[in-house]
């Protein structure tokens, strides 16, 4: 395929909802793929152990190839990248322009998994892109994808919770604090509403000489506090349920505040585990979040 875009999505899914829009609103022409080729995507499966190019001459010539999809074998990252490049210009894969942009996550630091399902408490310690971090399989093929630059200029964007659209955490209280037991043990959780991710794939694309190489850490610049959230939204109500019940979150949160002697909501930081301070992205590319505090639903 010989048609230039702007922007081309490997594995359009959840991040896709929002990027797409963008980039119709400013002007970015765009591609995207699958696996089934559904919805007028282009038909591909990224296999990490195959050196085949054939399926990636199928794909358009791209300045920013955006990989949404994890990585975590060996070799693999630098592979995709150089049949890529190679599939636009026989096998000389230098002749390429196209830019590389990974999403990773966040759970790299602190050493144990975060997420909106199941957020574990930790040590209460600080961390910013710069922080030593654990090396995951992941986390090593993003590093991987990084030594490529600059020859292929590449960068990480290593995101927090996800929300918006279907994501809306109000509906996940449930299953985080299904018990009183499990709701004690949750601290604090950090996330980025999937318009901000968007913006921030667009700020890198137009901008990407101040990201090659590097990698960045991705919030909305706040830390929540499981507590406050469950004791503010408890769960949906049932329809045989009063329409003002919101379950026994709010009640269980009362009663662990009076236990651990806590007079307000939400706690002292150092009772919310690890900080992620994203403050560099923000200012290096001189934008802020839009979507810059968790709602209950969207707007």
């Amino acid at each position: 395929m010989s048609d230039k875009v702007d922007i081309l999505i490997l594995g359009a899914g959840w991040t896709s909802t929002f990027l797409i829009p963008l980039c119709e609103q400013r002007n970015l022409t765009f591609a995207a793929t699958s696996r089934t080729g559904r919805d007028s995507t282009i038909q591909f499966s990224f296999d990490p152990d195959s050196e085949n190019i054939e399926p990636y001459k199928s794909l358009p010539n791209a300045s920013t190839v955006l990989i949404t999809f994890p990585i975590e074998k060996e070799g693999a990252s630098e592979r995709l990248v150089k049949l890529y490049c190679g599939s636009r210009n026989g096998d000389d894969s230098t002749q390429s322009s196209s830019r590389f942009v990974q999403l990773g996550t966040t759970s790299m630091w602190g050493g144990t998994r975060h997420n909106l399902q199941s957020c574990q408490k930790s040590e209460h310690k600080w961390y910013d892109r710069r922080s030593p971090y654990t090396s995951t399989p992941r986390a090593q093929a993003e590093d991987e994808l990084l030594r490529l630059s600059p020859e292929h200029p590449s960068t990480v964007l290593n995101l927090s919770g996800l929300w918006g659209g279907s994501r809306l955490p109000k509906n996940w209280v449930g299953r985080v604090a299904p018990s009183k037991e499990a709701l004690k043990t949750k601290a604090g959780l950090h996330m980025i509403h999937g318009m901000d991710v968007a913006r921030c794939i667009l700020a890198v694309h137009e901008d990407f000489d101040k990201a090659s190489g590097q990698r960045w850490l991705l919030t909305d610049g706040r830390i929540y506090d499981w507590w406050d959230l469950a004791s503010a939204w408890g769960t949906q109500p049932s329809l045989e349920s009063a329409e003002d019940d919101r379950g026994p979150q709010p009640q269980w949160t009362k009663e662990l505040m009076q236990e651990a002697g806590i007079r307000i909501l939400p706690r002292n930081l150092e009772l919310l585990g690890r900080v992620l301070d994203s403050q560099e992205f923000w200012t290096t590319f001189k934008i802020s979040p839009l979507r810059a505090r968790l709602e209950e639903r969207e707007c």
